[in-house]
């Protein structure tokens, strides 16, 4: 059979499309040209898809120079309130970083991703407008392991062939078999650590908000290194944190 022709076209005109957005938001705008040399595309092509955005308040043309606009963040709202899980964990994330001091975060997988969608910075461990909304490997994070961990090891093994294993900082584990064996450990003692393996200076624990015997999200308690020790972890913060999570998990049980 003949391949589609219209349709191949239409799936190359919309890779066009999303990667035109990417360099929008890499750059933090740029004008017709830029664009066309940055992604090596007709000018005229970028144009038409800049114009169609515009045209639906995707972007902002300011003097020929195009950024975001507002209405993906209106997209990006209406999305994050579809999850049970963001209003089942919001109040009670507010609760769980007052209690402790400390950054407390709601992190959802998505496609062998996950994604800070809540949270509470203390004490400038975080900053709060630069990580909501970003992704984050699983397997060098504390969220994303406390995940992980109640996979299977076959959803496990797809999510290393789909995204590897990159590391973020030295101490990232980058091995398959030392991560298995991580997981391992995590669900031993039903929390995951993260000491420093995706920012420097960094240490955080996590355990997944599990329902219907599979993890849908993962609550973590997140700050620097030298006040997030695990002598710290083991004696006061891991009770905090899964009595927030058993709160959170009886709120989607119960509403």
């Amino acid at each position: 059979m003949e391949p589609n022709g219209d349709s191949g076209r239409s799936v190359k005109s919309n890779e066009t499309l999303f990667a035109i957005i990417e360099s929008l938001k890499e750059t933090d705008g740029a004008g017709v040209t830029e664009l066309a040399d940055r992604l090596d595309l007709a000018k005229s092509t970028v144009h038409k898809h800049l114009v169609s955005l515009e045209r639906n308040r995707y972007v902002v043309n300011e003097g020929g120079r195009y950024r975001l606009g507002l209405e993906f963040f209106n997209t990006g709202v209406y999305v994050r309130n579809q999850y049970e899980i963001y209003h089942a964990a919001k109040n009670r994330i507010d609760r769980l970083a007052e209690e402790t001091d400390e950054a407390a975060w709601l992190i959802v997988p998505e496609n062998g991703l996950g994604m800070f969608i809540y949270g509470v910075p203390r004490n400038e461990s975080f900053s709060f407008d630069s990580t909501i909304g970003t992704w984050v490997y699983l397997h060098a994070n504390s969220a994303g392991k406390a995940i992980l961990a109640h996979l299977s090891d076959e959803e496990v093994q797809q999510v290393i062939d789909r995204h590897g294993l990159p590391a973020q900082t030295e101490q990232t584990i980058t091995d398959r078999e030392e991560l298995f064996a991580d997981l391992e450990d995590v669900r031993e003692r039903g929390y995951a650590m993260n000491f420093q393996e995706d920012l420097r200076g960094l240490h955080a624990i996590a355990t997944p908000v599990i329902r219907d015997g599979r993890p849908i999200a993962a609550v973590t308690i997140a700050g620097a290194a030298n006040r997030l020790t695990e002598e710290r972890i083991e004696d006061e913060l891991y009770e905090s944190l899964l009595e927030a999570v058993d709160d959170i998990e009886l709120r989607l049980v119960y509403g």
